[in-house]
């Protein structure tokens, strides 16, 4: 206890030199660090150099500054309003001079002459309780900073949590995304072992017909015809393999995009197909987005030429392009402040079981065999690419014998 309460500091103010020494000589015993100031200016001099005093011991009455205006000013700086002031007094006074002096901040009243055990006691009582605050305000301190250090760890982990949950999203996606580069693999490969395969072994079957010369002209023609028909097989299998490949394309590509002009173009470039079908076609005004032209172009001709090839024999076509704006589209995520246009390709043509509504859109799905319609199962899946790369959606809808549906959702921007 000795040790401690050297660490602890009395200031003793007062204007006789003989109370000071009185006051030193009753609380010597104590072992407290003891300053002495014999004026109130003294006192505020010795507050700005040595600040670390636990209470004072104030008197009254003193000329100049009187205890009451020195505790005032003492208790303006925020960093001596914890100190405890004991007013100091010869004589009694009426309640309102008491009660200004508790106004000041003082805690107690000591009356002269001076008891020194009531002293020692008051003094050891305000002593520990001002130790005591103390220890609970550092208390206090400590606990915050444990709170805001815990606040950091939990906004810490929340952003790891948050970071966490990211990167599993993205690893959702890119799990999905090498599933389809898996399955687009598995049917590059069956392309390469079957479907280019089939045309090689006609190529070499009549190749070898013709070598042994046991035909006659009409049969080497034929034979010639059948081998021409398979290289142009192996050809456009070859062309769509590569066109399907080279579907990337950068942002900075992307400009506003009349899609009037790009239909007008894809059904100029369509022209003797439509003449030959007896096609009808009918157009909506269409919207101009912000796109790459050549791509969305590629878009439309594989659906408008899609709608000619799988066309009843008996019935004339009639493909129609109906747009609509601001669409929302369930299970679809769209951006905020963009304006979605949806643009529907439909016919009346054959149509397809509403069971093969997603698997159209599957690299070389064919529906039909190569004999009953000529293609390689890519045009659709080239238009699925395009649409995804343009931030889209498409979906088919379709009842056999009556006619298929395709729906393409583009940003405007």
């Amino acid at each position: 206890m000795e040790k401690q309460r050297k660490d602890i500091g009395i200031l003793v103010v007062d204007d006789r030199e003989d109370n000071l020494f009185s006051i030193e000589t009753i609380l010597e015993k104590d072992n407290y660090r003891i300053t002495t100031a014999n004026s109130g200016r003294a006192a505020l001099k010795i507050l700005l150099k040595q600040q670390d005093f636990s209470l004072i011991l104030m008197d009254v009455q003193m000329p100049d500054l009187n205890g009451l205006e020195t505790a005032n000013l003492i208790y303006q700086r925020e960093k001596f309003r914890s100190i405890p002031i004991i007013f100091i007094t010869a004589q009694d006074h009426n309640d309102d001079f008491v009660f200004k002096g508790y106004e000041m901040g003082g805690v107690d009243y000591i009356y002269k002459p001076i008891n020194p055990e009531l002293l020692r006691i008051k003094v050891g009582i305000f002593i520990e309780l001002f130790t005591k605050n103390l220890q609970l305000v550092q208390h206090e301190k400590k606990l915050i900073e444990v709170n805001n250090s815990l606040q950091n760890e939990i906004e810490e982990r929340k952003v790891s949590e948050n970071k966490i949950r990211v990167l599993n999203q993205q690893l959702v996606s890119k799990n999905e995304n090498l599933r389809m580069i898996n399955e687009e693999l598995e049917r590059f490969a069956y392309v390469a072992s079957h479907d280019l395969q089939e045309p090689l072994r006609k190529i070499k079957f009549f190749s070898d017909k013709i070598i042994s010369n046991q035909n006659s002209e009409g049969e080497v023609d034929r034979y010639s015809r059948k081998i021409i028909d398979s290289s142009n097989r192996m050809q456009l299998l070859i062309n769509d393999l590569l066109r399907f490949s080279k579907h990337s394309f950068q942002t900075e590509d992307m400009v506003e995009t009349d899609l009037n002009k790009v239909i007008d173009d894809v059904l100029v470039e369509l022209d003797i197909l439509i003449v030959e079908s007896g096609a009808s076609l009918e157009v909506d005004r269409l919207p101009s987005i912000c796109a790459i032209p050549s791509m969305i172009s590629q878009l439309f001709y594989n659906l408008v030429s899609n709608a000619i090839k799988f066309r009843k024999k008996d019935v004339p076509l009639v493909v129609r392009i109906r747009t609509e704006a601001n669409v929302v589209i369930e299970g679809f995520p769209q951006k905020e402040d963009t304006v979605y246009h949806s643009i529907t390709v439909s016919d009346n043509g054959i149509g397809f079981d509403p069971v093969f509504a997603d698997d159209i859109f599957k690299v070389f799905k064919r529906l039909h065999s190569y004999h009953e319609y000529h293609g390689s199962g890519v045009g659709l899946s080239i238009c699925k690419k395009i649409v995804e790369n343009h931030n889209g959606f498409i979906s088919a809808k379709g009842q056999m014998g009556q006619g298929s549906e395709f729906t393409v959702i583009l940003p405007e921007r």
